[in-house]
């Protein structure tokens, strides 16, 4: 192909999680222009990917965003189009995107009628992690590609910023943590129980992480005021471009199923994901999924009366105390699985 569009917009995790699919294709097919119409938050964090054109998408602004999103493609045609999400949103601005190879999800995975706006869909793989189903889109063009790259670029400058912020040699835990679905985080009282573990018994420093929003704010103060040792709480006070390198500096980090978790994932720093309401299976930090505190089985158990594998792949068992599952000797034990592995 010469030109090819992907359409995903949101979210920051899974945004991340379209960057391997970039590389395959910079890799093996480095004639095809690609351009990406991607949501304003996500380009933040993305927008210096080099060798990718990307259309901007408010997904705030309404019918004025259509418009702006429409004008810009009325004269462009493209070879394929790859519609990577299945949001009743998404598959209505698929319409404004010409292209004879419109490429999606499989049948199984397609929701808000996605498979209706595809001619061509990928492989229906059952059970499979996020990542690599993001990965069957070059597949399905035949590129063969198994391990994902991301090579996520950082600018120097935001590295300055991290080195003024956390100028200890110390190995750092790094905890995000907030989700932006409330009922996959984790107690505050817990994250300050395992940081006073990681200060006191394992020499690192802690550094708190998170968006300037109301619920991160909260978090961060209410674990900081519960420690017993000193921590660096930064949240709020970084830039998207600024977190990406305070994720590259943690030598381990500590979140649930979120955003963090896979951009960190993706720079190679170690995550310990904490994953009940959702399944590491598949939306884990891909890079770590050794290291995750699972407890989505016995949330399928407790809270669906089933199995996890009977349960429609992606579902989600956000109810109230299901993260309690999760304890925190549960967590200082990965902790020091991976500390092990550093020795």
């Amino acid at each position: 192909m010469k030109s090819l569009c992907i359409l995903r917009l949101s979210a920051l995790g899974d945004a991340t999680h379209v960057v391997p699919v970039i590389r395959t294709l910079q890799e093996h097919s480095p004639e095809t222009k690609i351009t990406w119409i991607i949501g304003k938050l996500e380009h933040k964090l993305l927008g210096a990917l080099e060798g990718v054109e990307f259309i901007v998408f408010d997904k705030r602004g309404g019918l004025p965003a259509v418009g702006e999103l429409r004008k810009a493609l009325r004269d462009r045609r493209f070879d394929g189009l790859f519609h990577m999400q299945v949001a009743a949103r998404a598959n209505f601005l698929s319409k404004l995107i010409r292209a004879p190879l419109r490429l999606g999800w499989d049948k199984a995975r397609s929701r808000d009628m996605h498979y209706h706006f595809t001619r061509q869909k990928v492989a229906a793989v059952p059970f499979q992690h996020q990542v690599q189903a993001f990965l069957e889109f070059p597949r399905a063009i035949g590129i063969e590609v198994e391990t994902p790259q991301w090579d996520l670029p950082i600018a120097p400058e935001a590295h300055e910023w991290v080195a003024g912020q956390i100028p200890d040699e110390a190995p750092v835990l790094m905890i995000s943590p907030c989700s932006s679905h409330e009922r996959r985080n984790w107690r505050n009282e817990y994250y300050a129980r395992v940081a006073d573990h990681a200060a006191s018994e394992m020499g690192m420093q802690v550094v708190l992480v998170g968006g300037p929003g109301e619920l991160e704010t909260r978090a961060g103060a209410e674990i900081e005021s519960s420690m017993k040792t000193a921590c660096i709480n930064l949240i709020g006070k970084d830039t998207l471009e600024q977190s990406k390198a305070l994720l590259d500096r943690a030598d381990l980090v500590i979140s649930p199923d979120s955003g963090p978790a896979h951009i960190a994932s993706a720079l190679g720093t170690p995550v310990i994901g904490l994953y009940a309401a959702t399944w590491s299976k598949r939306s884990g930090p891909y890079n770590s999924l050794y290291l995750c505190v699972d407890r989505f089985k016995a949330a399928a158990r407790q809270f669906r009366k089933c199995e996890a594998e009977e349960l429609r792949w992606g579902s989600r068992i956000e109810e109230p105390g299901v993260m309690d599952l999760i304890q925190p000797e549960d967590v200082i034990r990965q902790m020091h699985t991976w500390e092990g592995l550093q020795a």
